[in-house]
């Protein structure tokens, strides 16, 4: 039996929305991302997760002298070699957002030359014309 997806569903006000959003896209990730990052860090920590302003956690640090804040954040130490490669990652997605938005462009400069050029005009083939091609005998009947 294999570990199925389930869905989570609720509601929240707009502002929170916004900022989630805003969180999202600052990361360019979706927003669902964001919820199953969350979920994966509080599962991770067994329900043990706290959200501290960054300005407050040293202030925290410093007044606790339990342990409960000192693996609050978690940290994980990573290689050079995979920032680079995010670095670079992230590098290629904006030269290939940056060329999307160019293509987006000349596609509506197109369209606004086609539409320019041939606005109302219709385009109208009259019968005769095409009988007098020339290169058949008209057809006759009887």
């Amino acid at each position: 039996m294999g570990n199925k997806n389930k869905t989570i569903s609720f509601r929240v006000n707009e502002d929170a929305f916004e900022t989630l959003r805003e969180i999202a896209e600052e990361r360019d990730i979706s927003l669902s991302a964001v919820f199953r990052d969350y979920v994966d860090t509080l599962v991770a920590h067994d329900g043990q997760v706290e959200a501290v302003p960054t300005h407050e956690l040293d202030r925290l640090r410093e007044g606790d002298d339990d342990d409960t804040h000192e693996s609050f954040p978690p940290t994980v130490e990573v290689p050079k070699s995979f920032i680079r490669e995010h670095e670079r990652l992230e590098l290629e997605a904006e030269h290939l957002r940056e060329q999307l938005e160019e293509h987006k462009g000349y596609v509506n400069h197109l369209r606004e030359q086609l539409e320019r050029d041939h606005g109302d005009v219709e385009e109208v083939i009259q019968l005769e014309d095409l009988d007098t091609s020339g290169d058949e005998p008209p057809f006759k009947l009887g």
